[in-house]
């Protein structure tokens, strides 16, 4: 198969000639490609031409030199235009005060000069795997106010649930199947909350290794283990005044639930590495799809972190329960889809519309987009028919009337859907790199 050449781009903004170059040699080693730009500048020239992954952006410049300023009001006129691009500051006059500063602004991670290149490779391939997964989280909400839409008592019922108790600060634990719109929930309750102008910050419990996620969540001294370089701040404090929202909660170790079952009872974080409190003022949304009962039974979950947790719980429900929605929302699925892939006339038989309503739907609304989105692809007539859909486990796909581009962009979905947008999992699904993965994707999706 014929395929575009696809590298994440990286561009680099800082005055320093020598630091650009080092960075440059540092992530082609890595198999990234760069830019540099030595002013803001010329960084705002580039971006408005280029294709980038991810900036890597000096907050101190030769017109401001320590209090990094020009920097933040840079980072803050990329993210008013470019939201989804991850930021990663890099200075040589780093605080923790200015730390907060740019990860309120917008920044994905915060480095101090001299960086070390094993956490800035790290810190980097985190954030473009999180924007590919927001992208494709992103991509559903857009689509349709997901999971919030729909006409059917359950989700009228949740609609009315979330709206009575979004205002109050109490914990929330929303619950539900795979691809129901847990996540979407959670911002919706935070829009509707007194919190909606204050940060809303969102950790995978399930994504991170044991040994970062007490540091992510609360942050670590300069020295509390090996790579520690420099003070950090965690995802509480950078949420302080707003929402943090914990996603696969069930995923949490017992020694994690139990410093969570701590702040949620007296609202204080304590850094690995220090002793010091630090008082925070967060309200928890957490979510998640394993039965958190069956967990307290097999000694895997704090039934006390499960009644602190769950003072209000949000039960999203599967799709196969909203009978109504499900054709509301595939009729949007194919105006989105058929306009983003140049197939306008599609329309569904009425016979596929039967399909749709009569299949279970184990992936919920998020399988629904994928399966309109492959019928509009793949569809041979502007006349969807069942056949199209795919819907039946026992009749195989017939990758032998697909072109090598589709049958690539088809088991590229399937592996996402089936992952749940986690990009490192359907990567490893497909027995392939995260840089060629990430490579194939970009491709089928030009």
């Amino acid at each position: 198969m014929t395929t575009k050449p696809f590298t994440a781009q990286i561009l680099i903004a800082d005055d320093q000639d020598d630091l650009r170059e080092a960075l440059s040699i540092v992530l082609s080693r890595e198999g990234f490609a760069t830019r540099g730009a030595a002013s803001p500048a010329e960084a705002w020239l580039l971006l408005e031409t280029g294709d980038f992954a991810a900036l890597l952006l000096d907050l101190n410049f030769r017109a401001d030199t320590t209090s990094g300023q020009e920097g933040l009001a840079f980072m803050a006129k990329v993210k008013a235009v470019f939201p989804g691009l991850p930021v990663i500051v890099l200075t040589g006059w780093g605080s923790v005060e200015l730390a907060v500063q740019a990860l309120r602004a917008g920044a994905a991670d915060f480095l101090e000069k001299p960086w070390e290149n094993t956490r800035l490779i790290t810190v980097l391939r985190s954030q473009l795997a999180l924007a590919q997964a927001r992208q494709t989280n992103a991509s559903l909400t857009h689509l349709f106010p997901s999971t919030m839409a729909g006409r059917s008592s359950p989700m009228r019922q949740v609609r009315a649930l979330a709206e009575k108790i979004a205002p109050a600060h109490v914990p929330v634990l929303i619950t539900g199947e795979s691809g129901t719109g847990k996540g979407v929930m959670a911002r919706h309750i935070a829009a509707l909350s007194t919190r909606r102008d204050q940060p809303f910050v969102t950790l995978d419990m399930g994504s991170l290794p044991e040994s970062l996620v007490e540091a992510e969540l609360f942050g670590h001294a300069r020295g509390a283990f090996t790579d520690a370089k420099t003070e950090r701040i965690g995802h509480f404090e950078i949420a302080n005044n707003g929402v943090i929202f914990l996603d696969e909660i069930g995923n949490a170790s017992l020694a994690t639930q139990v410093r969570l079952l701590s702040v949620l009872e007296d609202g204080k974080i304590v850094r690995v590495g220090e002793s010091r409190p630090r008082q925070v003022d967060v309200r928890i949304i957490a979510a998640t799809n394993a039965d958190l009962g069956s967990l307290i039974a097999a000694g895997r979950f704090r039934q006390d972190l499960l009644f602190r947790l769950n003072t209000v719980e949000i039960r999203m429900p599967p799709l196969r329960d909203r009978g109504e929605d499900i054709i509301q929302l595939a009729l949007h699925f194919l105006e989105i889809f058929a306009a983003r892939h140049g197939r306008s006339e599609a329309e569904f038989d009425p016979e596929a519309l039967s399909a749709l309503t009569g299949y279970p739907w184990p992936g919920n609304v998020r399988e629904l987009a994928h399966v309109v989105e492959r019928a509009v692809l793949l569809s041979e007539t502007a006349r969807i028919k069942p056949a199209d859909l795919r819907l039946s486990a026992t009749s195989a796909i017939q990758f032998e009337r697909m072109t090598l581009d589709q049958a690539e962009r088809y088991l590229i979905q399937l592996a996402i859907a089936e992952a749940n947008g986690d990009t490192d999992v359907a990567a490893r699904r497909l027995g392939l790199s995260r840089s060629a993965f990430y490579r194939r994707l970009a491709a089928v999706r030009r």
